[in-house]
């Protein structure tokens, strides 16, 4: 079944194509990063505008690089929801009347189940069971995965997600939107130990997130190190990112060593646009080893929002029968744990 994916849920225009006896056939990707930088922050309108502008430019160019035609695809999977209902509509819109028009089946894919799968797109995918932390700019959660829609919640964060937190960070000294990259190249230059920041909740049971109070301590460092241009010196700012950076991957890490202990369970993966951070890794591999767990995650480029997750995820509902009505619906706010559960889910 040879699946066409869809992904505009923000502010990249994500288009993949793939087959569930080769694999991944084609993807391309569209960044709206320069179109929002200098507003710092994702304006919802001109997301849903430019997504109308790329969409099907990008469908043609994936269908031209796998060497196939509208008319070769079995099936049309796209994003419903969570995200901006505007960019949302732009991607269901075109996905299900392209579906309409080649009468061929549709489905709706959950954004973070679209994450959460992308690890499976790589060569050693994990078996089920195991822990996901989905973190990302709008989430921040751990998740116990048992199969495809078999999701039990174990914690959230109960006020910023751990990429809201970064680019507030970034913001905080002057860095561009996307925070995230910035922060991190930043912090290569920082110097060890000079600040320490707090690692929020880890002082106390349980596996839900706060950032907000890490937030509000970066901003007062900065504030405190400022010069007369409103900024702290260049290698002040980098010890600051550096302590931001060592403060959120250490409150992940604490999490996820204490989820995996509470699951009894030795498999983690990890998805969403912060799972690229380098740092984040590297600790999270060299903590879960000493416990004999591994960490799976996907290649730098399915760890953001992208078409291939989405296409995979939708494969494995198409292929278990689950397809969507003809009238076109989104939903913004979609809890993954109300989700099916699949019994014949495929790889």
């Amino acid at each position: 079944m040879r699946v066409l994916g869809i992904e505009t849920s923000c502010d990249e225009t994500g288009i993949a194509l793939y087959d569930t006896d080769k694999g991944l056939l084609a993807d391309a990707l569209y960044s709206q990063i320069d179109l929002h930088s200098e507003y710092g922050g994702v304006v919802p309108e001109l997301a849903s505008r430019d997504h109308v502008q790329k969409t099907l430019p990008l469908i043609q160019q994936v269908l031209d690089e796998a060497g196939l035609d509208k008319q070769d695809l079995d099936a049309v999977a796209y994003t419903a929801g969570p995200g901006l209902i505007g960019a949302l509509m732009v991607g269901a819109g075109i996905g299900r009347s392209l579906a309409y028009a080649l009468n061929i089946p549709a489905v709706g894919v959950h954004h973070m189940e679209g994450h959460l799968l992308a690890p499976m797109l790589e060569d050693n995918p994990p078996a089920f069971p195991f822990i996901a932390l989905l973190v990302s700019g709008g989430h921040t959660q751990l998740v116990r995965v048992d199969g495809i829609g078999r999701y039990k919640l174990l914690g959230e964060s109960l006020d910023d997600a751990a990429g809201e937190a970064f680019d507030k960070a970034a913001k905080m000294m002057d860095l561009d939107y996307p925070g995230g990259p910035h922060i991190a190249r930043l912090a290569e230059k920082g110097t060890p130990g000079r600040f320490t920041f707090p690692r929020p909740m880890t002082d106390r049971p349980g596996l839900d997130f706060s950032f907000s109070g890490l937030k509000t301590f970066t901003l007062n460092t900065v504030t405190e190190h400022a010069q007369a241009n409103g900024l702290p010196d260049d290698q002040t700012c980098a010890d600051i990112a550096f302590a931001f950076q060592e403060a959120v991957v250490g409150t992940l890490v604490i999490k996820c060593r204490r989820a995996l202990k509470q699951e009894g369970l030795k498999r983690l993966i990890i998805a969403g646009g912060v799972s690229a951070n380098k740092a984040l890794r590297e600790k999270l591999e060299a903590e879960l080893a000493k416990m004999g767990a591994g960490v799976f995650y996907a290649r730098p480029r399915f760890c953001t929002d992208n078409g291939a997750m989405i296409a995979y995820a939708g494969a494995q509902r198409l292929l278990a029968g689950q397809t969507e009505p003809l009238p076109i619906a989104v939903t913004p706010r979609w809890p993954m744990e109300s989700l099916p559960p699949l019994d014949n889910a495929h790889d």
